[in-house]
């Protein structure tokens, strides 16, 4: 089988706006948008490869790069690898070499664009924080917000509410001030048997990852609902045959490669890979250690957060071996603030 090794870019400037390159109109999927690259030749090594790429594409030198996500994609004729790296500091001004349009653009903003499929899950790892903070359990929401606002002021993107001893309407209550309190400022990521219905992403657990899976859903077919998280008071109550489709962010817990590919079919965004580590809620349960964390991250094709045991200085090497970067409780967790 023929295998093709393409080389690209997610490159941010000091503002955090990423440079994207429009396809020629010639070309295979022509029009559509793209992260900067290229093919890698013979025998050269990957950082070498983008290097030289971008050079010729768009005159800039590479002087800070990482690996981002790697995506993989078998044909019946050839084998297609998409190693994507996350360049933060480069020389020189950037522009269409070639005489391809580029432009610079907000994160949040890449959606508006029309990139091929395959670029989906770039866009995802070049909008999603390097850090998954997931809360203490048993908090009351003066503790949460506290931290919270800590965790934020320490650059804390993205948060998962975990408070397992809730009823789900209490969780929900708890969930919607939290959300109020911290604005914009935080993406939320919730847990429950329902997705959320405003303004949050979904956490299934590997538990409802297979089942989910049994039933054969995924992401954006209809999902039959009970009444849901952040349901509001003055909406009309939904009935249990009712079905909805739900399309948020979805995440899910994985420990092997069965769930991950079982993550794959469900259509999650990204998931955790747990744990790396023995951590003192699961001391007798088996780690993966990092070598097979390492495996498992290049046969996924969507962006892995690390979990178990982990604080912020393991999260360059989890970027290493090309992991999103690190999740966790107590390593992100920080002190709250005295009353």
């Amino acid at each position: 089988m023929r295998r093709i090794h393409v080389m690209a870019a997610v490159i941010r400037r000091a503002d955090r706006s990423i440079l994207i390159a429009k396809r020629p109109e010639t070309a295979h999927q022509g029009g559509l948008w793209e992260f900067p690259g290229g093919k890698l030749e013979e025998g050269e090594p990957r950082l070498a490869g983008l290097v030289r790429e971008l050079q010729e594409e768009l005159g800039i030198r590479i002087t800070n790069a990482r690996p981002l996500i790697d995506i993989r994609h078998d044909y019946p004729d050839k084998s297609i690898r998409l190693d994507v790296w996350s360049v933060s500091a480069f020389s020189g001004e950037a522009h269409g070499a070639e005489g391809q349009q580029v432009r610079w653009v907000a994160p949040q903003d890449l959606g508006q664009y029309a990139f091929p499929a395959a670029n989906k899950p770039i866009v995802l790892a070049a909008t999603l924080p390097q850090r998954y903070l997931i809360t203490p359990d048993n908090y009351d929401a003066y503790q949460l917000i506290a931290g919270l606002e800590l965790a934020s002021e320490r650059g804390v993107r993205m948060v998962q509410l975990r408070q397992t001893r809730l009823s789900q309407a209490d969780y929900a209550n708890l969930a919607a001030t939290l959300m109020a309190e911290t604005g914009e400022a935080l993406m939320w990521i919730l847990k429950g048997e329902q997705p959320p219905l405003k303004g949050a992403g979904w956490h299934v657990t590997s538990a409802q990852l297979r089942e989910l899976h049994a039933i054969g859903w995924s992401k954006g077919k209809p999902f039959a609902t009970e009444p849901s998280l952040l349901q509001s008071a003055d909406e009309p109550e939904r009935r249990s045959d009712c079905e909805e489709t739900w399309d948020g962010l979805l995440a899910a817990s994985c420990h092997n490669v069965e769930e991950l590919q079982m993550a794959n079919d469900i259509g999650a965004d990204f998931v955790t890979l747990s744990p790396l580590r023995p951590t003192q809620s699961h001391s007798g349960a088996a780690h993966l250690g990092w070598e097979r964390a390492a495996e498992l991250v290049a046969m996924t094709n969507m962006p892995v957060y690390l979990l178990g045991g982990l604080s912020p200085d393991d999260l360059d090497r989890a970027q290493g071996i090309g992991a999103q970067g690190i999740a966790g409780i107590s390593g992100l967790w920080p002190a709250a603030k005295p009353r």
